[in-house]
């Protein structure tokens, strides 16, 4: 269930758009899409001064609690947004667990 996902690990001003995201497919904004999408260069370029000193939280946040079919590529992101995250799905699974 997504309430299970621990969005405490994030900076606080990434919080919501990273649950809107993973939760109902809520398109993030370039920073977050960039990590989702596993492009580190582009993640470091697009990042505010706090998310780049965060860094390293933001990748074990990616790691240890975002599904892993919520992240990757440009087309599993896609993808993701268009299911509507975790909660436009039909199915039950643990939020690790690939579909």
């Amino acid at each position: 269930m997504p309430g299970h996902i621990n969005y405490s690990i994030l900076p606080e001003h990434i919080r919501d758009g990273a649950q809107r995201y993973i939760e109902d497919g809520v398109p993030p904004g370039g920073f977050l899409r960039a990590a989702f999408e596993d492009k580190l260069v582009s993640s470091f370029a697009l990042a505010d001064e706090t998310n780049i000193q965060r860094m390293f939280d933001i990748a074990m946040f990616l790691y240890n609690e975002a599904p892993l079919t919520c992240r990757g590529s440009k087309e599993e992101v896609d993808r993701w947004i268009e299911i509507g995250g975790l909660n436009g799905r039909n199915i039950e699974e643990k939020p690790n667990d690939p579909i």
